[in-house]
């Protein structure tokens, strides 16, 4: 087994854990009330799965690894500016700047792939 596919492995088991967090976790209904997003909490909670699902998948078509590596960059890259402007400081922060980076890894992994 490839480094990238341990990598996408890791990073879709830790998004379907959130993803399904964000949907049915008190924890996570309160945090997305801090962060004043609760309009965003089930949406996010659906990407975080769609964008699993979609790391899993790239493991037989990578343009479906491409997809939703690109996806979960972003919305990490979002959630870090998120923690960064409640002041939530950098330990908080850093979960969503690592997954952010690992899946621009994975991302540039799978467009190596094409």
């Amino acid at each position: 087994m490839s480094l990238l596919q341990v990598l996408t492995l890791l990073s879709a088991l830790a998004f379907l854990y959130y993803g399904i967090s964000c949907l049915i976790s008190p924890f996570m209904r309160h945090e997305f009330e801090r962060f004043g997003l609760t309009d965003h909490r089930v949406l996010t909670g659906v990407l975080e799965i769609a964008g699993a699902l979609g790391l899993l998948l790239g493991l037989l078509y990578p343009i479906f690894g491409i997809m939703a590596s690109a996806g979960l960059t972003i919305l990490m890259l979002l959630g870090f500016l998120v923690r960064i402007k409640i002041k939530d400081g950098f330990i908080r922060a850093f979960p969503a700047l690592f997954f952010m980076l690992l899946n621009l890894w994975i991302l540039c992994g799978f467009l190596s792939l094409q």
